[in-house]
């Protein structure tokens, strides 16, 4: 695990700029056959959560988790990852707005599109949808921030709001939250209620 990290660091530090050795010479040692581009950290937690639950070590298979600071880089690590650099099987998630990102950095990197799995809004709305808002409730009441989230329902701005909408937006209100509630929604889905673009992105793999 930590020789993935470092590994990740090195892509990170190539994709601003560095040099290109550092990434190349740890795909290479550590075997790594494909990368998973993630648009952020809360992405990253909740893949990390659910290979627990599935019991699947990614780093030992040789599969880099690389998150990428928002959608917009997609094409400099799609470029650096896959064909035209390190020649990586990339694979992802997406939130369906960004999906245009994605099309275009893929198309560019002369990589396939199949393996990338769009969330309908983000992947926060598709565990939302998979617990349900009550299910969510339990856990920010387990969590002790379920008079957090009261204070927030009676925000003017919610009245209008769909209760499903207003978790979602709850849950990226405070920075880390979305992080530390990506890898908690994961860990109490029902193994048969794993949303589809996990789950496919899982079958990639």
């Amino acid at each position: 695990m930590a020789e993935m990290r470092a590994f990740r660091d090195a892509v990170t530090s190539w994709a601003a700029g560095g040099p290109d050795g550092p990434a190349r010479d740890l795909a290479e040692s550590l075997g790594v056959r494909t990368a998973v581009l993630l648009e952020g950290l809360s992405d990253l937690a909740a893949v990390e959560a659910l290979a627990a639950r599935r019991g699947r070590d990614l780093a030992a298979e040789g599969v880099c988790v690389m998150p990428m600071g928002g959608a917009m880089s997609v094409g400099r690590y799609a470029g650096l990852l896959g064909p035209p650099g390190l020649g990586l099987h990339l694979t992802g998630l997406c939130d369906e707005g960004e999906k245009g990102f994605y099309e275009r950095g893929l198309t560019r990197a002369r990589a396939p599109l199949q393996d990338i799995y769009v969330c309908t809004a983000d992947l926060e709305d598709e565990l939302i949808r998979a617990l349900g808002v009550a299910g969510v409730e339990e856990i920010l009441r387990a969590e002790g921030d379920f008079r957090a989230w009261q204070t927030f329902q009676r925000q003017p701005a919610q009245h209008n709001r769909h209760r499903h909408q207003q978790v979602r937006r709850f849950l990226g209100t405070k920075k880390g939250r979305k992080i530390r509630y990506g890898r908690l929604l994961v860990e109490a889905l029902a193994p048969d209620r794993t949303p589809p673009p996990l789950d496919g992105l899982f079958a990639s793999l």
